[in-house]
């Protein structure tokens, strides 16, 4: 028996369309999918920046403590060169209480490289972007017999060195700046 073609219509409509109710869930779960990989990375991607930028700004506090050590112990030692607290004997013994030590022996660790060591002097604490940090520095008396005015011929060769080094850090367990300096008082 031959079926009408209206009746025909209707009975392929209904398998196509109970072929096709499944296919469009999953199409709409794979887009899931996909968006929720995308947001992941983006958002791996944005806390990546933020440690990037946290870490920026601690070298950036450190660096600025450093030099602002460095400055100090440099206006320190303009200001006192002409004491003898300021010219130790090479190889001498740190002084605690101003950071000025001998020339150092080339046999020896240097002294800056160990944190516990005596000659590390506080400079004066600063307060940056809520972060207090008080920087330190120390000063090494190289000797007297430098020429004072480098690049010039037959200059006086009884001018005194120091070598200022400064370090740093943002905190407990963060970014660490050490720099350093000759210095040549006027």
């Amino acid at each position: 028996m031959k079926l009408p073609p209206a009746s025909r219509n209707i009975r392929s409509r209904q398998v196509r369309r109970q072929a096709q109710s499944g296919i469009a869930l999953v199409v709409a779960l794979i887009l899931l999918v996909v968006m929720t990989l995308v947001g992941l990375s983006g958002l791996r991607s944005v806390t990546m920046e933020e440690r990037m930028t946290a870490n920026t700004f601690d070298r950036s506090v450190s660096f600025q403590g450093a030099e602002a050590a460095l400055k100090q112990a440099e206006a320190f030692v303009e200001a006192n060169k002409a004491l003898a607290a300021l010219q130790p004997a090479a190889g001498a013994a740190c002084n605690a209480g101003n950071g000025v030590c001998g020339a150092p022996n080339p046999a020896t660790l240097e002294r800056w490289f160990d944190n516990t060591s005596p000659p590390w002097f506080d400079a004066t604490a600063l307060d940056n972007g809520g972060i207090t940090i008080t920087p330190q520095y120390m000063i090494e008396y190289l000797g007297n017999g430098f020429t004072c005015s480098p690049g010039v011929t037959g200059s006086a060769t009884n001018c005194s060195r120091y070598r200022i080094t400064a370090r740093s850090n943002a905190g407990a367990d963060r970014s660490v700046v050490i720099l350093q300096s000759i210095y040549a008082p006027l």
